[in-house]
């Protein structure tokens, strides 16, 4: 079967041929990146949460305002959840937990550009909008 005398090509040779073939006619569609797109304005209207304890167990409300407000003030990651979607902050290109701790378990609206990856949603640039 494996006799290099003969010049007939085998069954495994030409398998080989035929992935490796395959492999590089499919491996720029493997490389290719998802198309970007662009950045929206948006502004959304929800309350104020840490991320850490929402994330993990749904703390949020009243209940919990002055442990997301310590939380916050603390350096752990500032979101906002609106109509069963929940957005981490930050302002531009830093937290602004200074700013979002006093509201912590209450509702306010932000304006930002919202970017989505992976199943992660976060307003970048954002601002407290005053009513």
């Amino acid at each position: 079967m494996f006799n290099s005398t003969t010049n007939n090509p085998t069954v495994l040779k030409i398998a080989v041929t035929a992935i490796f073939t395959a492999a590089l006619a499919f491996s720029p569609l493997a490389l290719a990146q998802e198309p970007s797109k662009e950045k929206a304005e948006k502004e959304v209207t929800g309350e104020v949460v840490d991320m850490m304890c929402y994330v993990d167990h749904g703390a949020k409300g009243e209940k919990h305002a002055a442990c997301a407000a310590k939380c916050i003030r603390g350096g752990g990651p500032a979101g906002i959840t609106s109509e069963g979607k929940t957005y981490l902050v930050v302002g531009d290109h830093k937290p602004m937990n200074d700013q979002l701790a006093e509201y912590a378990g209450k509702t306010i609206t932000l304006k930002g550009k919202v970017a989505e990856r992976d199943g992660v949603s976060m307003i970048e640039n954002a601002e407290i909008v005053k009513k």
